[in-house]
C-alpha cells in the first residue's frame, strides 16, 4: 500500500529522542482512539504557551495542530464511531501513525521546555528543524487519512480540512530573535577570542534580561547542561566541543560577575556530584555489563572501546579517552602509573576486530569512527579555543580575588571553582598558578571549614599534575607541612586528595629534602595504617627512599618497615606492589644497615615467596630483584635460601626497568578531581 511505504519512510526521520519511536502500549487494541485521546490531552494541557522561552512560535504551532486532533480523537470517542471496526482500515494505520507523532511531539517540546536555554540558542537551527520534520509528516498523514470516509460532524470536518491546508503550506521557520540572541552569544566568544572582555552591562542584558537567567543557581545549571552534552555527544556534536567549551567558559565568567560568590554549602559540598555521566555504550550493553570481556573495555571510561590504541607502554585504551587524558597534561600511564616515552597513538587494529567479531556474536550494537588513523587531528580538536582560555583567565582573576579578599564562604566557592578550572589542560593549570592561586590554597589547608579543606587539597592536586607548579607548591612556605597535616587529619577525601599531591611533589628528586623537613615522611608513614590511602602512601614512599637522604629519613620511623611489610601481606595487588618497590628501593639507597633492617623483618620471605607466584607482573619483578639483594648478603643462605625456585620463575621477567620512575604503580594519578 502506498501509505504504508510513506508511513516507513516517516520512521526513519530523527528526532532530538530515540525514545519517541518506541510505542509504549499495543497499539491493535479496540481502544486506540480513546488511548490518543488521552495522549492528546495531556500534551495539550502540559505545555501552555508560557512555558516557552525559546522555539515559542514553533511550539505553540505544534500544540494548536494537537488540539484539532483532539477535537477529531474526542468527537469519534464520544460518538461511538472510534472503534477501530468502524474504521477505514488507512484510517487505522493513520491513528497508529499519529501515535507515533504524537509521542514524537511531546519529546521535542519537552525537550524545549526543559533545556538549558543556552543549548536551545546553539541549537536554533536544528530544533526548527526538528519542528518542521514534524510538520511535515503531519501534512502527509493528513494528506493520507480518508477523512470523506469518516464520520464527522461538519465543523470538526472543516476543522481538520484547514489543518491539512495550513500543514501544506507550512515552511521552515527560524525565529528571528532567538537567532539574533544565538548570534549575540557568538559576539561574545569572537571578543573574548580577540584578547578582550564583554561589556557588564551587554552581559547583564543579554543573561538576566533577554534569557531569564536570574542566579547563580540557574547559572550553574546552564554550565551542567552544557559540559553534560560536550560529555555525552563528543565527536558528534555542533557547534565543536572546543566552542561549547568557550561558551562554558563564558558562562561561567559570567556566573560569578553577575550573580556573586556566595552559595548554599549543600552545593559546596565536595561530595555533592552532577548528574551521572551517560555512558559511551547503550543500555543494552550497560545491563549485561559483567558479561562484557575485560580486555574490551577502555581502563579509563570502562565503556567498550570503539577505537582502540596503544600508547608506549604498551598498554590499549579507547582513543577519545586517552587523548582527552594527555590533553589534561597528564605523561604517566593511567593503568601501570609509568612514565609516557611520547603521546603517540597507534591502532590496535587486532583488538578493534576482535571487539567487532564478539559484538556481532552478540547482538551488540558497534559504531566504529570512520577513521582511526587521524590521532593528531583528534587530539588537536580537543584542544580549547582561544576565547575559552581567556576567558578561563578572566575567571581565574576573579576567583583569585575572592580567595585573596572574599569572605569565608566566597572563598570556599572559589577553591572549588579553581579546582574544577584546573582539572583540564595545563594552560589552565599554569596561569592559575601565575596568577598566584597556590597563596591562598595553601592558607585554606588549614581552614576550620572541611569543605573549604577538601577543595583547596584537590585544587592544589589538580595544579601539581603541571610539571612547572610542583617547584612553585614547594617553595610555598607552609604548602607541604598543610598538606602532611591534612594526610593525618582530614576528611577521607582531603587524606585521599593529600596523599596524590605529595605523590605529584615526590616524583621530582630534587623535592625530597624539603619533604622530609615539613613531616610529610611521617605523615606517610602514619598513613600506612589507613586503609584508604595505604596504598598511595606506599606509592610515595617508593619514590622518595630513592634518594640516600629520603631511604635515611624514612630508616628513622620506626614503624615504616612492618608498614610495607603489612601491605605486601593484605594490601591491595596494587599496594602490594607499591610496597614491595618501596622496600627494594629503601635497600638499594639505605645500603646495608636499611637492607639489614628490612631483612630482619619476620615473615618476609614467606611474603616475597607468595608474590613471586601470586602477584602482578610487576610485583613479581620487585620480588625477584629484593630476593637477589639478599641472596649477596652475608644472611641470604639462612633466612632466604628456600627463594631459588621462586626467584627463577620470576626472572625470567626483564630486570633492568626496575627503578624506572614508571614502576610504582599509583592509581590516583590517573584522574583529577
Amino acid at each position: 500500500m502506498a501509505s504504508a511505504a510513506i508511513f516507513s519512510s516517516l520512521r526513519r526521520r530523527r528526532s532530538p529522542s530515540l525514545e519517541a519511536f518506541l510505542a509504549p502500549v499495543d497499539l491493535t487494541d479496540v481502544a486506540l482512539v480513546q488511548t490518543l485521546a488521552v495522549l492528546s490531552s495531556e500534551l495539550v494541557s502540559c505545555f501552555p504557551d508560557n512555558v516557552f522561552l525559546s522555539q515559542r512560535r514553533n511550539s505553540r504551532s505544534l500544540v494548536r495542530k494537537v488540539e484539532v486532533f483532539l477535537v477529531l480523537l474526542e468527537y469519534l470517542r464520544d460518538s461511538g464511531s472510534g472503534s477501530i471496526s468502524n474504521l477505514p482500515s488507512t484510517a487505522v494505520l493513520c491513528f497508529k501513525e499519529l501515535y507515533l507523532l504524537l509521542y514524537r511531539s511531546k519529546v521535542l517540546l519537552h525537550y524545549c521546555s526543559q533545556s538549558s536555554k543556552l543549548w536551545l540558542l546553539l541549537q536554533n537551527h536544528s530544533i526548527s528543524g526538528h519542528f518542521h520534520d514534524l510538520n511535515q509528516e503531519i501534512s502527509t498523514l493528513l494528506d493520507v487519512f480518508p477523512i470523506k470516509e469518516v464520520d464527522l460532524s461538519d465543523d470538526v470536518r472543516e476543522q481538520v480540512e484547514l489543518l491539512q491546508k495550513q500543514a501544506r503550506k507550512a515552511k521552515l521557520y527560524v525565529d528571528k530573535s532567538d537567532e539574533n540572541l544565538r548570534l549575540r552569544f557568538f559576539s561574545f566568544l569572537d571578543e573574548f577570542e580577540r584578547g578582550g572582555i564583554p561589556n557588564h552591562v551587554e552581559l547583564r542584558l543579554f543573561f538576566v534580561e533577554r534569557l531569564g537567567i536570574k542566579d547563580a543557581k540557574s547559572c550553574r545549571s546552564e554550565i551542567e547542561f552544557l559540559e553534560e552534552q560536550i560529555v555525552n555527544h563528543e565527536g558528534d556534536i555542533e557547534p565543536t566541543a572546543s566552542v561549547l567549551n568557550g561558551f562554558v567558559a563564558i558562562t561561567r565568567y559570567c556566573r560569578f560577575l553577575l550573580f556573586g560568590f556566595e552559595e548554599d554549602e549543600l552545593h559546596l559540598s565536595y561530595g555533592n556530584k552532577k548528574r551521572p555521566r551517560k555512558g559511551l555504550i547503550t543500555r543494552e550493553i550497560a545491563n549485561t555489563f559483567l558479561t562484557v570481556p575485560k580486555d574490551f573495555c577502555c581502563p579509563i571510561s570502562l565503556d567498550l572501546m570503539r577505537d582502540p590504541v596503544i600508547i608506549s607502554t604498551g598498554q590499549s585504551y579507547d582513543r577519545s579517552s586517552i587523548a582527552r587524558w594527555m590533553e589534561e597534561g597528564h605523561c604517566t600511564c593511567p593503568k601501570t602509573g609509568q612514565m609516557l616515552i611520547h603521546n603517540r597513538l597507534v591502532p590496535n587494529r587486532a583488538l578493534r576486530n576482535l571487539i567487532m567479531q564478539w559484538c556481532t556474536a552478540h547482538g551488540v550494537p558497534y559504531n566504529p569512527p570512520e577513521t582511526t588513523d587521524a590521532s593528531s587531528e583528534s587530539f588537536a580538536a580537543a584542544l580549547p579555543i582561544k576565547a575559552a582560555a581567556e576567558a578561563n583567565r578572566a575567571i581565574a582573576t576573579l576567583l583569585i580575588q575572592q580567595l585573596a579578599n572574599g569572605s569565608q564562604g566566597a572563598q570556599t566557592v572559589a577553591a572549588r571553582e579553581i579546582r574544577l578550572l584546573a582539572k583540564t589542560g595545563k594552560e589552565n593549570r599554569a596561569f592559575i598558578a601565575e596568577a598566584g592561586a597556590i597563596p591562598h590554597l595553601r592558607k585554606l589547608l588549614s581552614s576550620s571549614n572541611p569543605i573549604a579543606q577538601e577543595n583547596s587539597v584537590t585544587a592544589l592536586l589538580n595544579l601539581s599534575i603541571y610539571e612547572k607548579n610542583k617547584s612553585r607548591i614547594m617553595d610555598e612556605e607552609g604548602a607541604v607541612e598543610a598538606l602532611a597535616e591534612l594526610l593525618r587529619l582530614g576528611t577521607p577525601t582531603g587524606k585521599k586528595d593529600a596523599v596524590t599531591a605529595l605523590f605529584n611533589l615526590a616524583t621530582h628528586s630534587d623535592n625530597c629534602d624539603r619533604m622530609i623537613e615539613a613531616g610529610a615522611i611521617t605523615a606517610l608513614v602514619v598513613a600506612l595504617e589507613n586503609e584508604g590511602v595505604a596504598e598511595e602512601a606506599a606509592g610515595a614512599l617508593a619514590l622518595i627512599v630513592r634518594q640516600p637522604t629520603g631511604a635515611e629519613a624514612v630508616g628513622k620511623e620506626e614503624t615504616a618497615v612492618t608498614g610495607l611489610i603489612a601491605m605486601m601481606r593484605c594490601g591491595t595487588p596494587r599496594g602490594k606492589e607499591n610496597a614491595v618497590a618501596a622496600l627494594l628501593e629503601f635497600c638499594r639507597s639505605g645500603g646495608a644497615a636499611a637492607t639489614k633492617k628490612v631483612l630482619k623483618a619476620p615473615a618476609l620471605a614467606g611474603l616475597l615467596q607468595t608474590l613471586l607466584f601470586t602477584g602482578t607482573k610487576r610485583a613479581r619483578r620487585k620480588a625477584a630483584s629484593l630476593a637477589r639483594v639478599f641472596q649477596r648478603c652475608e644472611f641470604a643462605s639462612f633466612h632466604f635460601g628456600g627463594l631459588g625456585v621462586g626467584y627463577a620463575f620470576a626472572d625470567n621477567s626483564t630486570m633492568n626497568n626496575s627503578s624506572l620512575p614508571g614502576d610504582v604503580s599509583v592509581p590516583m594519578s590517573i584522574s583529577v578531581l
